[in-house]
């Protein structure tokens, strides 16, 4: 009688915090975007490719025109980098569409070329569940692994200027004890955190790579009407700002390498943003005075750029 009564204290003691199941998902976020107060020049970027490399792409039934892991990889990193408010983002992976629907209206053909490319693919992914037995409680754990390649090329020169790999896991954990719970059943949303973790590590060194070279921009007009530069408020251009003028440098082709590389301009002045206008980032100019005794040849505008200082 007394085992009797010992087994139902502990059955009592036990249940309450046992009873339903336990489910938790472990996902080491990594925060791709860090709050800048400061004003950012916009870049302007487009996403060329993102493929899925992974054996689940080798199979014979694989459909590589409906990859849902790449296109899914491609709409996560288009998100996070908009989410960053760093870049001007294109559309390349449906962009025939575009144009065929804006032949359908009063639009034209006239798209922007973009400053940096990113290409990429998803390496490595699997599924594997992991569990444990004890006495008198067990685990099931199911664990996502995901891998990300991209590359960052410089549309200008083709030139490769930042390649990396990332990993990303996400968990989910359900318990049972004394026999008593509910088994998790297979959660497919794991795979998309998997997925995004990995991207979001590689956000921030895109970033980086991105706003190493110096923003630039060209005079769109020069004369006693208005004197006008390209970009305005989307690329974070203000009024207040200032800028330096420079004549562009010459362009030679380095023998060692079969790059043309242009050589650095002479700073001939600065100027400063008197107001902004435009209805997209495609049109956007901002009127600007020039506050240093500068003769610009109004008949060759393309001689001059424009540089953050």
């Amino acid at each position: 009688m007394k085992k009797v009564i010992i087994s139902l204290f502990l059955l009592t003691m036990v249940l309450p915090g046992f009873s339903q199941r336990k489910i938790q998902v472990v996902e080491n976020t990594v925060s791709s975007v860090d709050t800048i107060e400061s004003k950012v020049i916009k870049r302007k970027v487009a996403i060329g490719r993102f493929s899925n490399e992974t054996q689940y792409a080798k199979g014979i039934f694989y459909d590589k025109e409906n990859d849902p892991m790449g296109k899914q990889a491609l709409d996560i990193l288009s998100s996070k980098l908009a989410a960053s408010g760093k870049f001007l983002l294109l559309e390349r992976s449906d962009l025939s569409a575009l144009l065929s629907e804006c032949q359908k209206g009063e639009g034209t053909k006239a798209t922007i070329g973009a400053d940096y490319m990113i290409i990429g693919s998803v390496t490595e992914f699997g599924r594997k569940n992991v569990g444990k037995q004890g006495a008198f409680s067990s685990s099931v754990t199911q664990v996502v692994e995901a891998a990300v390649a991209i590359r960052l090329v410089e549309v200008s020169t083709g030139l490769i200027i930042y390649s990396d790999e990332a990993k990303g896991t996400a968990e989910l954990t359900s318990k049972q004890t004394l026999g008593i719970g509910s088994k998790a059943t297979y959660d497919a949303t794991l795979s998309d955190k998997a997925i995004s973790e990995a991207i979001g590590q590689l956000v921030e060194n895109i970033i980086n790579k991105c706003t190493d070279k110096p923003w630039r921009t060209y005079f769109l007009n020069y004369d006693a009407d208005a004197i006008l530069i390209a970009g305005g408020a989307s690329q974070g251009i203000a009024a207040g700002d200032e800028f330096l003028i420079k004549t562009k440098g010459k362009e030679v082709k380095n023998p060692q390498t079969g790059v043309v590389i242009e050589l650095p301009g002479k700073k001939i002045g600065t100027l400063s943003v008197v107001a902004t206008a435009g209805d997209t980032p495609e049109t956007e100019y901002s009127f600007v005075e020039v506050k240093s005794d500068v003769e610009i040849d109004a008949n060759n505008l393309s001689n001059y750029i424009i540089e953050e200082k």
